[in-house]
């Protein structure tokens, strides 16, 4: 049980006003369209504000409407999105989006449990949207404002378990000030990303220092309390540039329902135990396409970290020797020259690739072959 304290209201206004007065003039707040501030959510999950800026102004010039969005092909929903990463959220965005069009006649549903029936959207992000967009009063958790709770009322339980997640959310919920939990929510978003960072919070700043526990006993530092991460694995993958005689090099779309389904890549996979990368590459343009190729000099080693791994990435320059490809493994393959590549989306390891390609002129697998 959390005790909320007597001066709640106290609370609010010392939030609320320091939001007003000293919020940043970021492009989603200009607007109370549902479809903007939806959009802003989704991107800023797992990702810095600086960075989503200009992908959230090139993606409202590009798709102005739900309507536009719900009518654009995924492929260019996720050539915008690349380089933004977790691209689950442009498969899902572009899911909802169509399912606005489809179920609500293009109008995002103005409640929460409505907004949370669409394709990606959470509780955090269903509260955003509904308080933000449509002034209900409804609260928002998301990692900032777990923070922010826990260090206010010195809360100690691991909030990775679901008791603990259970009492924020209440917490949350009691907290929310009637009439004004838009700006409440927002404050709270703000007051995470400027202030109440996870490393060394700058408590002479805040705004509601006055009443945070943990401030008071000097625990800020120890909330909230997580249990320790297991330790991340590593995995060895090897890629082809798997080059044909008339210079053409083939690139295969990953299935939808994968990691990074959708997007498109020089084909290969992951090293199995015992197995060389040369061995690793051959078996898996086999198990995915269908054809055989010979395996030349290594052109690139890639390191790269995703949420719950981390890879080495091991590019080398091939040659197809017979086959048809075929779509086994993966969505879709083509034979493509490097000009053709800006109509595709690819992963940021792949871009990188395509970047040693570029600095060869198109060449290098050919000349290492």
């Amino acid at each position: 049980m959390i005790d909320i304290p007597d001066s709640l209201a106290d609370l609010h206004t010392a939030l609320i006003t320091w939001f007003e007065r000293s919020k940043a003039d970021l492009p989603w707040r200009n607007t109370r369209d549902p479809y903007a501030i939806w959009l802003s959510e989704i991107m800023l999950q797992q990702t810095q504000v600086a960075t989503v800026i200009a992908y959230y102004e090139r993606f409202l010039a590009r798709f102005p409407t739900v309507g536009d969005l719900a009518a654009a092909p995924l492929d260019d929903v996720l050539k915008l999105w690349e380089g933004l990463g977790y691209y689950s959220r442009a498969r899902n965005l572009h899911r909802a989006a169509q399912a606005v069009v489809r179920q609500h006649g293009g109008d995002f549903p103005a409640s929460v449990e409505g907004l949370r029936a669409l394709p990606g959207i959470g509780d955090y992000t269903a509260g955003a949207v509904a308080s933000l967009a449509f002034g209900i009063d409804t609260p928002v958790l998301d990692g900032n404002v777990i923070r922010i709770f826990t260090r206010l009322f010195d809360i100690a339980g691991d909030v990775t378990q679901t008791a603990t997640k259970r009492a924020l959310w209440d917490l949350a919920r009691q907290l929310v000030p009637v009439g004004r939990a838009g700006p409440w929510n927002e404050g709270l978003m703000e007051l995470g990303r400027v202030i109440c960072t996870p490393r060394s919070p700058s408590c002479a700043a805040c705004p509601i220092a006055a009443f945070c526990l943990a401030r008071q006993r000097n625990m800020q530092e120890q909330r909230p309390v997580k249990k320790r991460r297991a330790r991340t694995p590593h995995f060895d993958v090897a890629a082809g540039v798997i080059h044909r005689d008339d210079g053409r090099f083939l690139i295969a779309q990953r299935r939808p329902d994968s990691m990074l389904g959708g997007l498109w890549e020089f084909p290969g996979g992951k090293r199995e135990p015992g197995e060389s990368l040369r061995a690793c590459l051959r078996r898996e343009i086999c198990e995915e396409l269908g054809i055989d190729i010979t395996v030349g000099d290594q052109i690139g080693t890639i390191h790269h970290g995703y949420t719950h791994f981390r890879i080495t990435l091991y590019a080398f320059a091939c040659r197809y020797v017979s086959g048809e490809p075929r779509a086994i493994e993966v969505a879709d393959w083509a034979w493509v020259t490097l000009d053709d590549l800006e109509r595709y989306a690819f992963p940021v390891t792949d871009q990188k690739i395509i970047a040693l390609l570029r600095d060869g002129g198109g060449q290098l697998g050919m000349d290492l072959i």
